[in-house]
């Protein structure tokens, strides 16, 4: 099958597609072609990417000659930039994959009627909007990827240790949530982002020591 106008000047008309005899691959432009088969049948196709892989979407029941179908090809590509997969069922096709900030409020919303303390639930949402939005906070949580994370926490790995492991760990709990919604598969990206960060150092916070007269009364107090 040969392949023939690679680089259109412009789309083809319902004329043209009606002419066309020979067997090959048309192109009408924007990833959208015109198949003619040997046998003379014709059909359209988009080749387009979803979700990181290039795909080719035979679009079934769309006339070949009248070129209104550009709606369908439009609602395909939508589809594909959101993350989904327009070779879906409709249902599933239209299941949008959250962003890693809405995921993260979702999260959020269902956790927070389980922590006793209000004050951990604020923090836990505060850290992520100061650290992780601005990094992630628009991304797919299917497109997130383990150098995302990292480019979260380079910032403040060593210059504030506790809240970054704070913020990996909150993280994490929503890519595992996001996985277990079936909007991503595969490994949890927050897993061996460690790898690529330095070594935490960290220094044991000294007390003030009781005084001895006052040992007796704290002793009594531990207990």
């Amino acid at each position: 099958m040969k392949n023939s106008r690679k680089h259109p000047e412009k789309a083809l008309d319902a004329l043209q597609v009606k002419q066309l005899k020979g067997p090959g691959r048309y192109a009408d432009g924007n990833g959208l072609y015109l198949i003619v088969d040997p046998s003379g049948a014709k059909r359209w196709l988009l080749q387009t990417v979803v979700q990181g892989r290039r795909r080719d979407i035979g679009l079934a029941g769309l006339s070949v000659t009248s070129l209104a179908g550009a709606g369908s090809v439009q609602a395909h590509r939508k589809v594909a930039r959101e993350g989904g997969d327009p070779l879906a069922t409709p249902r599933e096709a239209r299941r949008i994959v959250p962003t890693f900030r809405v995921a993260a409020e979702i999260v959020h919303a269902e956790h927070e009627i389980s922590w006793k303390n209000p004050k951990h639930a604020k923090q836990w949402i505060t850290t992520l909007t100061q650290y992780a939005y601005p990094v992630i906070g628009d991304y797919r949580v299917n497109a997130i990827a383990t150098s995302d994370v990292l480019r979260v926490l380079s910032p403040i790995w060593l210059t504030k240790p506790e809240t970054a492991i704070r913020v990996r760990q909150r993280i994490s709990t929503v890519m595992d949530w996001a996985k277990a919604a079936g909007y991503r598969s595969g490994h949890n990206p927050v897993e061996g982002v460690t790898r690529g960060l330095p070594k935490q150092t960290h220094t044991d916070q000294h007390h003030a020591a009781v005084p001895l007269h006052k040992v007796a009364g704290f002793v009594q107090a531990l207990r």
